[in-house]
């Protein structure tokens, strides 16, 4: 699941109208605008999860009626409108929604529809506007997946992670296996133009013949994208302690990397084309629009406890707990618990840091010169490709990628 991370970074202080620098707004009508709506609920507490997320145990008597799920769209509303005056006169319309947690799909079918409809009334969607939520395969059934279609969501990504039990179980999962591939059809029979499965690979315990018959599931379910993460086990989690214990072994970085190039041999031969390191489509068109404006620096408003935004260079993100973000929007004030105006060299070191994770790559004019020499070594060393590095750009190979997060740190020097 996309997630917001728990930890929030310093910055300086969010004014209390939200209100951004004028440079900001600058050139806004060239740039694409997207939303992202957090939703921080979860049913059970999975032992791997490290986002901003909370179960009713953990917000009882922490929050009081704010933090109700009950009353949850009608607080996330509040902070579209302020989205509305904060952008004042930008007439972009809105080109993505994505709905991610937690658990969207915890809440009521008709909320989901009431919070895209509030951007709808105060934007605009884009006539060919990509809208997504993610989902839990068990708290979806087809009646609730046609009330979404029918309210304008036109894809759907389901939290699937691994066809087999014992996986699901180390990572506290609370589907059954077969149902996120059953949830594909029930998608697709009511009209969803794209469904998305989301696999998590090297969780402990799992075996190479566990995670080609994970795949294997996703194929048989025939959605359009896969998106394929390795486990990244992160400290305070339930996962963490386990480990730490001795009770279940931790995955070590080898069986990672022959864990990715399974994935991509898979689901290449079955058509699947990567066009970002952890992610594949059938075509252009199934590619999640969404996360290419995180990858391209597009601007997206993000809305709820925690969420991230940027706008013209401007990143800022809100306050943690349900309670404290409700509070803040009762009270007429911005939720933003802090933000940074980026630097031209910071946005062109987060250029490189994401595009050279996209099938396109990155201009080799975005590099110094350090960076150069860097980029005709990798090349050397068969991390480049070399057709497209003739012609101006870096653009991974499939050994590249199994080291990308290394050649980034290179060519940005």
């Amino acid at each position: 699941m996309e997630g917001m991370p728990s930890a929030l970074p310093d910055g300086e202080p969010v004014p209390e109208d939200g209100s951004l620098p004028a440079p900001a707004l600058a050139g806004a009508a060239d740039r694409p605008l997207g939303f992202y709506l957090h939703v921080p609920y979860c049913a059970t507490r999975c032992g791997y999860c490290d986002f901003n997320t909370y179960t009713a145990t953990e917000l009882r008597g922490t929050g009081g009626v704010l933090a109700s799920r009950d009353n949850y769209a009608d607080t996330l509303i509040d902070e579209v409108r302020l989205a509305r005056k904060v952008l004042g006169d930008d007439s972009r319309e809105v080109r993505t929604v994505f709905v991610g947690g937690g658990t969207p799909t915890l809440l009521a079918a008709d909320d989901l529809v009431r919070m895209l409809g509030a951007i709808r009334d105060e934007f605009g969607l884009a006539a060919d506007a990509e809208v997504t939520t993610e989902a839990n395969p068990e708290s979806v059934d087809e009646r609730y997946l046609a009330t979404l279609r029918e309210g304008g969501f036109n894809r759907i990504s389901f939290g699937m992670q691994s066809a087999q039990q014992h996986v699901l179980k180390v990572l506290d999962r609370t589907h059954t296996p077969g149902r996120p591939e059953a949830c594909v059809a029930e998608a697709r029979a009511v009209g969803f133009d794209h469904v998305n499965l989301d696999l998590i690979y090297g969780t402990p315990g799992e075996s190479d013949d566990d995670w080609r018959s994970s795949l294997e599931a996703v194929l048989g379910a025939g959605p359009d994208h896969v998106s394929a993460y390795a486990l990244i086990v992160e400290e305070g989690t339930q996962l963490a302690r386990r480990i730490r214990r001795g009770e279940v072994p931790m995955t070590d970085d080898d069986v990672h990397a022959d864990r990715y190039l399974i994935a991509d041999e898979v689901l290449g031969a079955a058509g699947y084309e990567w066009y970002e390191v952890s992610n594949w489509a059938t075509s252009r068109a199934a590619r999640c629009l969404h996360n290419e404006l995180y990858w391209r620096g597009a601007d997206w408003w993000g809305a709820g406890p925690g969420a991230h935004s940027h706008v013209g260079g401007v990143r800022w993100w809100n306050v943690k707990h349900p309670g404290a973000y409700a509070g803040a929007l009762a009270a007429g004030r911005s939720p933003g618990a802090g933000r940074e105006v980026l630097s031209e060299e910071d946005r062109r070191v987060e250029r490189i840091l994401l595009e050279l994770r996209l099938r396109e790559g990155v201009p080799l004019a975005l590099l110094r010169s350090a960076g150069l020499v860097a980029a005709g070594r990798a090349l050397g060393e068969g991390l480049l490709e070399a057709g497209p590095y003739g012609e101006g750009r870096a653009v991974l190979t499939l050994r590249g990628r199994l080291l990308a997060d290394a050649v980034v740190r290179d060519l940005v020097d």
